[in-house]
């Protein structure tokens, strides 16, 4: 082979490698370019409150944010073909991020099936934690060891989850399954305890049945946020957990209001207190009656995203369950038909008690904003932002036999003029 030809195939075989390099470069722009495109479009429409554009604006924002940046990252030493870290869903149904499997690999991800159509290599990346663990990764999943099977107890299992930069400004932990040890007859998480701790707002001590239940969490600039669960060993019961951790951008359409411990996103849905059940609680008080399973020392607010349209909103009793206000007084002592009425509502509450601002009942102006006892009539409030705050004290000797709440609420639309 003549040295002309030798270096003429070498010219070609380098310049189709720039040329492939090049295109990837142009799709990664164009790519990239169509995702903020499409971003601004959703955020331009969410400023006009539009619901059905939030899920989709906070998959573009995640996609954006990535570990936390919002840089879209590209892999073009890796792949021709260029692809950006958008969240995906994996074929075990977990969400997870496009990566290279090579980093998937290296990050202590576990692939989960293909996630894009320019390159076999990339792979919807699952990360999933246990006990010990740490992470930086948006959209992590924390569970007990050997989940989904049950853990017997003992010892205290953490996460450290460090935001990546000051771009991220919140956690939300989903609680896909949380069960753990019931608190005492006075509502205390005295056998285990699910603390988070490090952010700058406050959240509660949590223990007992609370699978579906979600918080938020500030961070506190870019220090870490610990999610820990301590559990006895000395108490026998089947504790399982799995937490979905995700990263809030500080520009996020989907961020948690000030004061907002949990933050709801549809237009109609429900609302309880932790660890509600609807059956009685086992355990006896410190007085030797049936306690409570309601948790002591809660204060915390449950907010509503107000969805376009939207003028008022209605609180109510879940209709299938009339144990579903029961906060204060002796449960045992009253009708059971009486239950979930007007003739047990309160209004006269120091201890226990919810709070809706400016509360209307049958279009009558209430003359407080506090309610407790053992019902709740329909209550209506045009008071924005949509809240309730949920109030319980340190001393449940005399809430005999009570749940908590589980309420449904509805938006009501403007009226039309």
């Amino acid at each position: 082979m003549s040295g002309r030809t030798h270096s003429t195939r070498i010219l070609a075989i380098v310049a189709l490698f720039f040329s492939s390099y090049i295109v990837g470069i142009y799709s990664a722009a164009r790519a990239s370019s169509q995702l903020l495109l499409h971003h601004e479009r959703l955020r331009s429409l969410n400023n006009n409150n539009n619901d059905t554009t939030l899920d989709a604006l906070d998959a573009v924002e995640s996609g954006l944010a990535r570990n936390g940046s919002r840089n879209p990252r590209w892999f073009p030493f890796y792949t021709i073909g260029r692809f950006s870290n958008d969240i995906c869903q994996g074929n075990n149904l977990l969400l997870g991020r496009c990566e290279i499997n090579g980093e998937c690999t290296d990050n202590k991800g576990v692939a989960a099936g293909s996630c894009s159509t320019i390159t076999s290599q990339a792979v919807c990346c699952i990360y999933q934690r246990t006990c010990g663990a740490s992470t930086t990764n948006n959209n992590t999943y924390f569970y007990n060891s050997n989940y989904p099977a049950p853990y017997a107890g003992g010892g205290r299992c953490t996460i450290v989850v460090t935001p990546p930069d000051s771009t991220i400004c919140q956690l939300r932990i989903d609680f896909l399954a949380l069960s753990l040890a019931p608190p005492t007859g006075d509502g205390l998480c005295t056998t285990d305890a699910l603390t988070i701790s490090g952010g700058a707002s406050a959240v509660p001590t949590i223990c007992g049945e609370n699978s579906g239940q979600h918080v938020y969490v500030d961070f506190n600039g870019v220090s870490p946020i610990t999610i820990s669960v301590a559990t006895s060993a000395g108490y026998t019961f089947n504790r399982q957990w799995q937490f979905q951790i995700r990263m809030m951008a500080c520009s996020s359409a989907t961020l948690a209001p000030a004061g907002c411990l949990q933050y709801h996103m549809p237009t109609s849905g429900q609302i309880s207190s932790f660890n509600y059940v609807s059956a009685a609680s086992s355990a006896l008080n410190s007085i030797g009656v049936q306690g409570t399973r309601q948790l002591a020392s809660m204060r915390y607010g449950i907010c509503i995203r107000k969805a376009t349209g939207m003028c008022s909103i209605t609180y109510s009793q879940v209709s299938s369950d009339t144990y579903s206000f029961t906060m204060t007084n002796d449960v045992g002592a009253v009708d059971p038909t009486l239950l979930a009425t007007s003739a047990v509502q309160s209004q006269d509450c120091t201890t226990d008690y919810i709070v809706i601002p400016a509360p209307t009942q049958g279009g009558a102006n209430m003359p407080s904003d506090r309610f407790c006892g053992l019902g709740l009539v329909a209550t209506t409030t045009a008071a924005k932002p949509f809240v309730v705050y949920s109030v319980t004290d340190a001393n449940e000797e005399m809430d005999i036999s009570n749940r908590g709440f589980y309420l449904s609420y509805s938006q009501n639309a403007c009226p039309v003029l």
